[in-house]
């Protein structure tokens, strides 16, 4: 074609007249140039141009969940060549996550095992996933490039044969109806030849136009043949031109440019030459409605560089947000934890942000690997003591769990279950322990202290069926003793009194919340002591014995009873010191004195009251 031909040749700059400038000339040949680069392209291997209705996603902004779900969803596609982009994009952002995420994991290995000499290993499933689906996606493209490499040189041979045959058409003697039959027919063999190397394209391209253009000019012989094609395809071209400037008017400027591709394919190959008059004219029509789609194309692109700036300085303050956050000082787990948190969330964000420049790229990412990597080192160094308290706590709870195994079958329950009580409260207090220990050691703990519990509380129950039983007695027998006359013989009374004392206490304990009933017998027992016609210290010393019996084998409350009468003792005493030094003041007084009398019967009653008090706590201390 004359006309492609054209912009080609050197033209000299505009003059007066209104010529374009050789470089106005070269910004649209650049424009033409990337259409017909893209063509070559596309034209050996056909399901590149099907890459365009896979929509390209932000791959570097999902996780690596997603990031194979994509992937798995685009191989299952054959159209290898349509989807090379795209499997390449989430290659780099898998990769990229996953060696980030096995340097984490090995960090941890390392800080948990810093004397180990194994080799870290960590199995990833979905790395297994991801590695089958790429090498799957591999051989379909090894396959199709095998296939596509042989169909290529068949198909130039192909070509090179019809542009042989055309070279044979220039002969003047050659009846003209004839060949031009022939030469349609080879047009038709060459639109449907097939795709070819894209090296060879644009040679073979221009040699096979070069040799139609001499066949049209020796149709000279027929006229009328020659102008009718030569209207045809200035129809043609002129559609196409009103197709082009439409799209000029595309939202989708991508899609749009796409189409324009198609348009110069189709204008390049399927549509033969205008008449002279139309053929620079026309191209030049095309060739400026290319730059404008270009240029579009071009603003597009700058838009996107901008996107990828901004999200470059988005990525940089979120890694000086990092590197602020890992020089921080942290002493305490909680903080830590928060801290984690922080740095759990800036590399979502870091990872959720969209594409940067790809000439920083590498280097935005070894970046962002560099401060997380420092932070883990300074978290590290924390936990790396606090793993050594966390062996002590397990020693110290493991000692507990030996201490509960050693009581769970006992029987003194009254004894052991102090013991126990005083073992879970010192589980409390005691802190964390290594986590892959924490479930195992609290499940011993727990099942030690569950089975000596479940054997208490079993027993408990069967005693308080009987403590029921005393209870329902001591009630009925409590109405009987209500009902107790005294005779007048001071022995015989006594003696019934104890009696009654004994059977009450033969009766048994009672439940714990129904123990009133022992002070309605107490008071009961005060009246009947008050009536009796005995020495108050002996009546004292009865209800005094009745009492702490009841108090049983309860240390607590024996002890407690231990230091009531103690400091009874003790007041008792003073009381009669100070008596005795105030009877000094009357020292030269008669013994009749009354004041005298009064104080010497306050001592004696002291006195008498101190006996009482010893002889309890004697009674107590042998218990």
């Amino acid at each position: 074609m004359q006309e492609e031909q054209h912009d080609n040749l050197h033209v000299e700059s505009t003059t007066a007249d209104g010529h374009e400038t050789q470089n106005e000339l070269d910004i649209v040949n650049e424009a033409v140039e990337a259409i017909e680069s893209l063509n070559a392209e596309v034209s050996e291997d056909a399901t590149i141009e099907e890459s365009h209705d896979i929509p390209m996603k932000d791959y570097e902004a999902l996780d690596m969940d997603k990031l194979v779900l994509e992937l798995e969803h685009l191989v299952s596609d054959d159209k290898v060549m349509a989807i090379r982009n795209h499997v390449e994009e989430i290659k780099q952002a898998f990769l990229s996550k996953y060696n980030h995420f096995i340097d984490e994991k090995r960090e941890e290995f390392l800080h948990e095992n810093p004397n180990s000499i194994e080799e870290f290993e960590y199995h990833f499933p979905l790395k297994t996933k991801f590695d089958s689906l790429y090498n799957n996606y591999k051989n379909k493209k090894n396959t199709h490039f095998k296939s596509l490499e042989s169909a290529l040189k068949d198909n130039l041979q192909k070509r090179l044969a019809i542009i042989e045959e055309l070279k044979t058409l220039v002969n003047p003697s050659e009846n003209i109806k004839d060949a031009l039959k022939h030469f349609n027919d080879l047009r038709e063999r060459w639109k449907n030849a097939g795709p070819i190397p894209k090296d060879k394209y644009n040679h073979v391209w221009n040699n096979y136009h070069f040799h139609v253009e001499n066949f049209y000019d020796i149709l000279h012989l027929d006229r009328e043949a020659r102008d009718l094609d030569f209207k045809h395809n200035l129809d043609q071209k002129l559609k196409i031109i009103a197709r082009a400037k439409d799209l000029l008017n595309e939202h989708d400027v991508f899609k749009a440019f796409r189409e324009l591709q198609s348009l110069h394919k189709i204008w390049k190959e399927e549509i033969g030459p205008v008449s002279r008059d139309h053929r620079e004219e026309i191209w030049n029509q095309f060739s400026e409605i290319t730059k404008q789609m270009h240029d579009k194309r071009e603003s597009m692109f700058g838009q996107m560089r901008e996107i990828e700036q901004q999200n470059l300085d988005k990525k940089n303050e979120i890694i000086a947000k990092i590197e602020a956050i890992a020089t921080e000082k942290v002493e305490v787990h909680t903080g830590w934890q928060a801290q984690i948190n922080k740095i759990e969330a800036l590399r979502e964000e870091f990872f959720s942000t969209g594409k940067v420049p790809a000439e920083v790229n590498e280097q935005t990412w070894n970046d962002f690997k560099t401060a997380v990597r420092n932070f883990n080192a300074h978290k590290n160094s924390f936990y790396k003591d606090i793993k050594k308290e966390q062996q002590a706590n397990l020693d110290k709870k493991n000692a507990l769990v030996a201490r509960a195994r050693e009581l769970q079958e006992s029987e003194d329950f009254a004894a052991t279950t102090p013991i126990m009580k005083q073992i879970q409260e010192e589980w409390k207090k005691i802190g964390h322990v290594p986590k892959k220990f924490s479930d195992s050691v609290w499940a011993e703990f727990k099942e030690a202290c569950n089975h000596y519990f479940d054997r208490l509380h079993a027993v408990r129950n069967q005693n308080e069926e009987v403590e029921i039983v005393a209870f329902d007695n001591k009630k009925e027998y409590l109405e009987k003793i209500k009902e107790f006359e005294f005779t007048g013989n001071h022995k015989a009374d006594l003696d019934a009194i104890k009696a009654h004392i004994e059977t009450w206490k033969g009766f048994g304990k009672v439940p714990f919340a129904r123990r009133h009933i022992e002070g309605k017998f107490n008071k009961v027992l005060d009246a009947l002591f008050e009536k009796l016609s005995s020495s108050k210290k002996e009546a004292e010393m009865m209800r005094f014995n009745n009492r702490i019996e009841q108090l049983g084998t309860d240390t607590r409350k024996i002890d407690s009873e231990k230091i009531f009468i103690q400091r009874k003792i003790e007041e008792v005493q003073n009381e009669i010191f100070q008596l005795e030094n105030n009877i000094q003041f009357f020292a030269n007084a008669k013994n009749d004195n009354p004041m005298v009398i009064e104080v010497k019967k306050n001592i004696e009653r002291h006195k008498e009251e101190l006996a009482t008090w010893k002889e309890k706590l004697k009674q107590l201390r042998n218990m």
